[in-house]
């Protein structure tokens, strides 16, 4: 019997993050789809129900903070598992509330594998 990876949407603008932070998540043992901007994002959201999303708040078309919201409006997205990656604390404490987790960038490879595996499922026995 084979078993799923969960998905994990990577929602990052900047293509150096966005590599450190998709292969960090899938060494972590997700199947990853990078996003680079708001729009694609939402437009992903509405067929995809990820288990987490890694979400920068400055992204093209349509920003981080209207995603987040989505996420927290429709019901089908209510076990999604939201972590904010920010280089603006500011900003980050407004969201904070609606956030699981907040990370403030740079952001490593370790860190982020480490913290994306103690979020996964515990596997059933």
């Amino acid at each position: 019997m084979t078993t799923v990876s969960p998905l994990a949407l990577v929602v990052e603008d900047d293509p150096v993050q966005a590599e450190i932070f998709t292969r960090a998540i899938a060494d972590a043992g997700y199947q990853v789809q990078h996003l680079a901007s708001g729009d694609a994002a939402l437009n992903a959201l509405q067929n995809e129900t990820p288990l987490l999303v890694l979400l920068d708040l400055h992204l093209p078309k349509i920003a981080g903070m209207e995603i987040l919201r989505f996420i927290r409006r429709e019901p089908r997205l209510a076990d999604t598992r939201v972590v904010l990656a920010t280089a603006d604390p500011r900003q980050a404490e407004i969201v904070r509330s609606e956030t699981d987790l907040v990370l403030i960038k740079p952001i490593s490879f370790g860190q982020l594998r480490a913290l994306a595996q103690r979020l996964l499922p515990k596997p059933a026995h």
